[in-house]
This record gives C-alpha cells, sequence and structure tokens, in this order.
C-alpha cells in the first residue's frame, strides 16, 4: 500500500512543464524552482513515509508544489497589506512612508545627488545641514543631528556625555524595547554607568538629588515608558524639576521619547502623549526618538536639543558608524517638510491620517471593501466595529474604536483562508478572533480595496 502510494509522487520533469508552474520560473528561475519543486516532493514523500498522509492526488500534489512555491517567491521584502489595525506595526515596517518620500526617492536616488556637497561654492559639505534647519525651526531646538535608529542616538549621546561616568536614571524607566534591547544593556556599551534611583513606582526629586555626586555624575537620563504603563500607586517628578536639579549640579539632562509626536492630538480624541517641542520647552538639554513611530517618517534616531552638547555629539567618531543612509534622510527631509503645521501634517503623513480617522471614512472603507467581496459564496461577511491599536511601542494600552469586516468562510478554516491571504501575490495579514477573519479597516488604504478582491477570488477558485 505505501509504495502504491508513494508511486503517484510525479517526477520533477513532468512538474516542471505543468501550467501553473510557469509564473514561478518566470519569477524564481528555472533552476532555482526545480529545487524548489524537488524539496517539496521529498518532503510529500517523508510525510507519507512517516504516517502523516494516507494518500494523495492530483490536487493535493498541485497544491503542496503551488504552497512551497509561493513561499520562496516571498524570500524578498514585499509590499503587504496590513489589515491587522495595528498602525506602528514594528513586523511590517512601522511607519507607512508618505507619498512625497516615494516621489523624491524615484526624482533623487535614479542617480547622484548632493548629500555631501555645498552646490554654493562647491566644496564638501555635511549630509545633516538640510534637516537640523528643519528641526530647529520647527522645534525650536538650537541643534539637530539624525542617526539610523533611536538606540543608536542614544548611544551616541550617552557615549559623547557619559563614558566612564554615572547617568542617573529612574528604576521604573529601566524599560526594554523591540528585539530585547535594554536600556541597561545600551547604557553599558556606551561606557555610562548605570545608577538607578527610586523604585518601580515611585521616584522622588530627593532621590536624583541625592544620587547625583560632583564629577561623579555626567548628566540624568528621563525614559519616556512609551511602551508600557504603571498605573495606581505612582509618583514621578516633572520634567522641570528634573531640569533645575540638573542645571543647579551643572549636568544636562536628556529625555529619550521613543516615539516622538510633534504634535499634541487630544483635540482629535487621542489621549495625551509628551511632544518634542513640551519636552524643549520644559528645559530638556537634549532629546532623542525614532522616526519611524509617531513622526510617521523612515527609520532614523533624531538627536536635538542646546548646541553645546550636539556639537560635542558630532565629533564622535561614533556617528560614523551610526550614520542615516541616504535613501533614509530624503524621506526624513519629506516628512519633516509637512510638520510646519499640524493640518499639512495630518494631511500628508499617513500615520497621522490613521490614527485620526473618524469612524464615518472608516464605514466608507468597509463598504467598498464588502462590495469586491459579497459576490463570493462561500463567505459570510459582515460589518462590525472593533478596536485598533497604535503599536511600535507607542500610547500603550491605547484602543481606538474602528471598524472591521469579521469573514467565516465556509469551506475551509478561518486558519487556512488565514495562511492563503498570507501568501497571496499582495499578502494580506489579518487577525483572527474567535474562528473568524477580521479585516480592520483603519490601516487598509483605498488603493488596497481591488487587491484585496483579487485576493479573494484567487483563494476561492474564480480567479477574475
Amino acid at each position: 500500500m505505501l509504495q502504491e502510494v508513494l508511486r503517484k509522487i510525479p517526477s520533477v520533469d513532468r512538474i516542471i512543464n505543468e501550467a501553473y508552474v510557469s509564473p514561478y520560473i518566470f519569477s524564481l528561475g528555472r533552476e532555482r524552482t526545480v529545487g524548489v519543486i524537488r524539496e517539496s516532493l521529498n518532503k510529500l514523500k517523508q510525510e507519507i513515509i512517516s504516517g502523516n498522509i494516507d494518500d494523495i492526488n492530483e490536487s493535493m500534489i498541485m497544491e503542496h508544489v503551488i504552497e512551497a512555491l509561493k513561499s520562496n517567491t516571498m524570500v524578498k521584502t514585499k509590499k503587504v497589506i496590513n489589515a491587522t489595525g495595528v498602525i506602528l506595526h514594528t513586523n511590517l515596517g512601522r511607519a507607512v512612508l508618505s507619498e512625497g518620500c516615494i516621489e523624491r526617492l524615484k526624482d533623487t536616488m535614479g542617480g547622484y545627488c548632493d548629500l555631501e556637497f555645498e552646490l554654493s561654492d562647491g566644496k564638501r559639505g555635511t549630509r545633516y545641514r538640510n534637516v537640523e534647519r528643519m528641526l530647529m525651526e520647527i522645534t525650536g531646538c538650537e541643534a539637530a543631528v539624525v542617526v539610523n535608529n533611536n538606540a543608536a542616538a542614544v548611544l551616541l549621546m550617552l557615549s559623547t556625555l557619559a563614558k566612564g561616568k554615572e547617568v542617573v536614571i529612574s528604576r521604573g524607566e529601566l524599560v526594554e524595547i523591540g528585539g530585547s534591547f535594554r536600556v541597561p544593556d545600551v547604557m553599558m556599551e556606551s561606557g555610562a554607568i548605570l545608577k538607578e534611583v527610586g523604585t518601580t513606582n515611585k521616584t522622588r526629586i530627593e532621590d536624583y538629588e541625592n544620587a547625583i555626586i560632583e564629577d561623579v555624575t555626567a548628566m540624568v537620563l528621563k525614559v519616556h515608558t512609551s511602551n508600557f504603563k504603571i498605573i495606581g500607586f505612582t509618583e514621578a517628578p516633572s520634567l522641570k524639576e528634573l531640569s533645575r536639579t540638573a542645571r543647579s549640579n551643572g549636568i544636562p539632562l536628556a529625555v529619550d521619547l521613543g516615539s516622538g509626536l510633534m504634535y499634541d492630538l487630544t483635540s482629535y480624541g487621542l489621549p495625551y502623549e509628551p511632544t518634542v517641542e513640551e519636552c524643549l520647552k520644559n528645559d530638556a538639554d537634549i532629546v532623542t526618538f525614532s522616526g519611524d513611530k509617531l513622526l510617521g517618517g523612515p527609520q532614523a534616531g533624531i538627536i536635538l536639543g542646546k548646541k553645546i552638547y550636539i556639537d560635542k555629539i558630532k565629533k564622535n567618531p561614533l556617528i560614523r558608524a551610526l550614520r542615516i543612509d541616504k535613501l533614509n534622510l530624503i524621506c526624513l527631509e519629506e516628512t519633516l517638510k509637512h510638520y510646519y503645521s499640524l493640518d499639512e501634517a495630518a494631511s500628508n503623513i499617513p500615520t497621522l491620517k490613521m490614527l485620526i480617522s473618524d469612524i464615518n471614512t472608516l464605514k466608507e472603507r468597509a463598504e467598498k471593501v464588502l462590495t469586491a467581496i459579497k459576490d463570493i459564496k462561500d463567505l459570510n461577511i459582515e460589518i462590525g466595529e472593533d478596536f485598533s491599536e497604535i503599536g511600535g511601542g507607542s500610547m500603550p494600552g491605547v484602543l481606538l474604536k474602528t471598524i472591521v469586516l469579521r469573514i467565516t468562510p465556509s469551506e475551509m478554516s478561518v486558519a487556512d483562508l488565514s495562511k492563503r491571504l498570507r501568501l497571496c501575490n499582495i499578502p494580506i495579514i489579518c487577525r483572527t478572533v474567535n474562528d473568524t477573519l477580521i479585516m480592520d479597516m483603519r490601516t487598509i488604504s483605498e488603493n488596497d480595496v481591488e487587491d484585496i478582491r483579487r485576493a479573494f477570488y484567487s483563494i476561492l477558485g474564480d480567479d477574475r
């Protein structure tokens, strides 16, 4: 019986000539396609031998091979549709770049650019000149510099200003960010010495004052806990208090703001979150934050504040190893140009647009998606309310009321439908709750509707 089933497995030569394989030969190349098919058939053979599969047919073989080929075409980084409702989805690339960023990249990166060249005098320039000027104008800071991410920004700042000396920080702010990177570890790598004060839930200004030692303490560091919240019996000094304490001892106050919100969005119904400008107005000497979180730009670490400190940071040899690349720098410039007014930022930055999208807009989008796929007979679909998350370690615990499509297939499991959507030419990433597929309209764009329609019709056998 076993040998009879094994004999049903076709040869690689036969499979390679099947019509459904042709698109993958074009995508992967013939040799790689042959290798993937061979590996797929060998795995199928092992499943039969191990007793996991009792029998096979042509349809099962085709499905097994196609899944292997699709998986291999996904090796390259590709566009996906985010239907999870998580706006800053770290696994899906965090902030979505604006159309302006894409156009600037097309316009500038097709050839050379004046990255470190002064056109006015024909001499070498600095790559940070444009973003520094823009950040100074937008936030009111004295100087600024950018590196490749916020962890690098904190590392560079500490290495420059606190190597071999103590940095006073509250125990409740010794956070761990994505990928198991911890503030204490970054401090250790910078050469700074951690001096934690207070307790997990309560740190008073006296704790900072008692920890500062002349010629031993380099700075006070405030880390905004943007990826978790401590509630209940808590206490923490204000930035003004921390600044007065730091300055009275002749040391700077640095604030790792993390997410980097530029404008107060409480007027749009969002909860309070400290902004960059607010930190500066409350006398922070240095502020660091990410470019690809609430700012809504590319991956970057932004350092701004008092010129006396930023100038020292610019001279640190580490800055060359941590510097921002030209692609992200151009996108950061394009993102910042919209931040001269809240209205312009809210109209042009996709992250902000998703944050402040109203329910009526989301309902209209849901109707468009529903109309596109409602004729598929094997789907039960309904529009409902749910909640989106901001994600990316930003505004922890904040849920945004949203509109979703709840989809239950009648001919396959929800897990199978979800997997097939992930393996589409343009993958669609959804969430599943109680055997229901959830598509959140907050993170789906108008341009995604046609791709969603094609994906569903392709999966359910009517590719039109």
